[in-house]
């Protein structure tokens, strides 16, 4: 008996960290959509505009299907057309009202005026902006080939949330809109390898809790600080490095 529970002891811990962190994400994803959707979605949202960014894949993804559902009008916004164009023809499949997308990159602030702009040249108001865009970090701080490979985390997370909430603002405040933001457990637990990354993550939560109080209570902030999600920002080597700082 003794032998068993030894070696219960030394095959459990590594088979339960393997579950956690290979399958327990994918129930995640859907939990925080679930989740958030409820949470942001208490009035009826048929006919409402939603500008979604980082709607090509992951979280934005599958927000913008639940809004879909709900007879939403959508805006999607990532970088990749072709993963826009497929997400948005998925999202007419599901009932939105209507869907535009528009390419571009949330660290250039011209390009935010132009999420901004075009929405509201096709549909004539905002009603809910999600922040979702983000980029992961995989490798340790000083390993950082040159430092200023760090600036986009930092660009595309907090920046790029910032810019497009600065030119949105005065619609939302017409709407009396939401404004919801994909953040980080990050912000919150240290994480090695992730340094520039919880970094960004926290600035955005502080950022949206201060922003918060100045617009209230015209326009409402939902702040989302998810764990370890399954999507196509967290490759292998994410998913290497964070099975490796839980085992040790």
């Amino acid at each position: 008996m003794d032998k068993l529970h030894s070696i219960l002891n030394l095959l459990l811990p590594p088979l339960t960290i393997s579950v956690l962190v290979f399958f327990y994400p994918f129930y995640l994803l859907i939990k925080l959509v679930s989740c958030l959707f409820k949470n942001i979605c208490f009035e009826n949202v048929a006919g409402k505009v939603v500008l979604i960014t980082g709607a090509s894949s992951g979280i934005g993804e599958h927000v913008a299907y639940e809004y879909a559902k709900k007879g939403a009008n959508l805006a999607l916004v990532a970088r990749r057309k072709d993963r826009l164009e497929i997400v948005a023809e998925t999202s007419r499949q599901l009932g939105t009202g209507d869907v535009i997308i528009i390419p571009g990159d949330v660290a250039n602030v011209e390009d935010c005026k132009k999420f901004i702009d075009e929405t509201i040249h096709h549909f004539g108001k905002l009603d809910h902006l999600i922040n979702n865009a983000g980029v992961p970090q995989t490798v340790i701080f000083e390993d950082f080939t040159q430092i200023q490979d760090a600036n986009p985390i930092m660009d595309i997370n907090f920046w790029g949330s910032t810019y497009i909430t600065y030119f949105a603002i005065p619609h939302l405040r017409k709407s009396k809109g939401k404004i919801v933001v994909i953040a980080s457990a990050t912000a919150i637990i240290r994480l090695p390898s992730a340094s520039v990354y919880s970094a960004s993550k926290a600035a955005l939560v502080k950022f949206f809790e201060t922003l918060r109080v100045e617009i209230s209570p015209d326009i409402k902030i939902t702040i989302a600080v998810p764990g370890f999600i399954s999507t196509d920002m967290t490759t292998p080597q994410f998913k290497e490095m964070v099975s490796s700082n839980i085992c040790t």
